[in-house]
């Protein structure tokens, strides 16, 4: 089976990974979307504002 070293170096390597997934999760689901939405009412702002 694992060494107790492996086995340290195996739950690292989950966590990481672990992290990861959910920080790739946030981005697409909240992050990206509020700052596109932004940037799209910014543009509309500009447009308006300079007719």
């Amino acid at each position: 089976m694992f060494e107790f070293d492996q086995y340290l170096g195996f739950l690292v390597f989950m966590t990481v990974v672990t992290i990861g997934f959910w920080l790739m999760i946030l981005l697409l689901t909240f992050i990206i979307p509020y700052w596109v939405t932004g940037s799209f009412f910014e543009w509309l702002k500009e447009r308006k504002k300079s007719k």
